[in-house]
């Protein structure tokens, strides 16, 4: 059974940095692409980033282009986020997903084959 187990998330004030990590057991990580999604209260879910499993063709929503960073380390199952320069808009709980679509459908949402549990990220001003 694919799991995807999120950790890293927390509480930071603006301007800092925090590092998510995602770990995907029992997923053949070279057929999906993996990233992260984020719901902030009240508002609707957004594709932040992905990395194709394949190539390592990376992709990243407009709002954290620049700030944030995802890479992966395919032996071990396992995606990261780096989130530098973070804003209180950031603040949302961030999902790990995985997707066997083409990766530049994945921030769309519309592909989704597996998410994870959810990190609450939170960023005071």
């Amino acid at each position: 059974e694919v799991q995807l187990v999120e950790s890293g998330g927390g509480a930071v004030k603006a301007g800092g940095s925090l590092r998510l990590t995602c770990v995907a057991s029992e997923l053949a990580f070279g057929e999906y692409a993996i990233g992260w999604f984020r719901q902030a209260p009240g508002k609707e879910r957004e594709g932040v980033a992905c990395i194709s499993g394949r190539n390592g063709r990376t992709y990243y929503a407009d709002s954290v282009k620049g700030r944030f960073i995802i890479s992966s380390n395919a032996n071990e199952k396992t995606v990261f986020l780096q989130m530098n320069d973070l804003k209180p808009e950031d603040t949302a709980v961030y999902y790990c997903a995985a997707d066997a679509s083409r990766p530049e459908l994945f921030l769309s949402g519309d592909y989704t084959d597996y998410w994870g549990q959810g990190t609450q990220v939170t960023v005071s001003a």
